[in-house]
């Protein structure tokens, strides 16, 4: 990381101390508390499912790793949504910053790995979980972290450009408004193969959807080529995400 952007990222980190640790962990027990009601509740009664080799594994299993990558997703999209629109729009910090050496890519990037390390801290935590509870069925299940490090920088830098160009609170909605069904209707809870063909292929043009198949390929044990798709379409993203950003806080401060 260039050093002016990593100066972004410490602002940020000595600015946590003052904030809502209340809000700041609820971001990791929300897909606990998913996993304890639905994995292990509603999976008691729904027994075995097909994992994604076509192999049966229990409920728990098989939701957890979808869990993992909405955690990732969540805690790279809080900081980089709604604590950004914050200071674009009302604290006007990055007024501030471009009168500094720092440039907008700097800004870009430093808020996007400062977003990158709060989904990454979260899914560390949700981890710890799936491996206390016996969740993780594959050895390489430990490159599930490096995994969600990817969709964390992918909707970190996708969520700021998003976010630096809505003007309202009321445009920030529209933010929940499409993270809900996505969240839904990723295979998150069911596999993809009880919908219908042309919801199947929606679906799979979902980018938690694709977070949701890396992560279940790797703690699953059943790894493939065409895993490389989904990191593929993270990586595509982050380059339109950081491209966006950059080239929208130019014009919003340097015109």
């Amino acid at each position: 990381m260039k050093s002016r952007a990593a100066m972004v990222v410490l602002r940020n980190l000595y600015a946590l101390k003052s904030s809502a640790w209340g809000v700041v962990l609820s971001g990791f027990f929300e897909p606990v508390f998913y996993l304890m009601s639905f994995g292990l509740g509603l999976g008691a009664m729904v027994g075995a499912v097909n994992g994604p080799d076509g192999n049966p594994v229990s409920y728990a299993a098989f939701l957890a790793p979808a869990l993992l990558a909405t955690s990732a997703m969540n805690g790279a999209l809080y900081d980089s949504t709604w604590n950004v629109f914050f200071k674009l729009r009302f604290a006007k910090l990055y007024d501030g910053m471009v009168a500094t050496s720092l440039g907008t890519f700097d800004i870009a990037l430093g808020e996007i790995a400062y977003a990158l390390l709060r989904g990454l801290v979260y899914s560390i935590g949700f981890m710890v979980v799936m491996y206390s509870l016996g969740l993780v069925l594959s050895p390489w299940g430990f490159l599930a972290v490096a995994g969600a490090s990817l969709i964390a920088f992918a909707f970190s830098a996708c969520g700021m450009a998003i976010t630096s160009y809505l003007k309202s609170f009321q445009e920030m909605d529209w933010i929940n408004f499409m993270l809900l069904p996505m969240f839904l209707f990723s295979a998150t809870f069911y596999p993809l193969s009880v919908y219908p063909d042309w919801l199947q292929t929606v679906i799979r043009c979902l980018p938690l959807w694709h977070g949701v198949e890396l992560m279940r390929g790797l703690t699953l044990g059943h790894l493939h080529w065409g895993m490389l798709e989904h990191v593929a379409y993270f990586g595509i993203m982050i380059v339109i995400g950081l491209t966006f950003t950059t080239r929208r806080l130019t014009w919003l401060f340097l015109r």
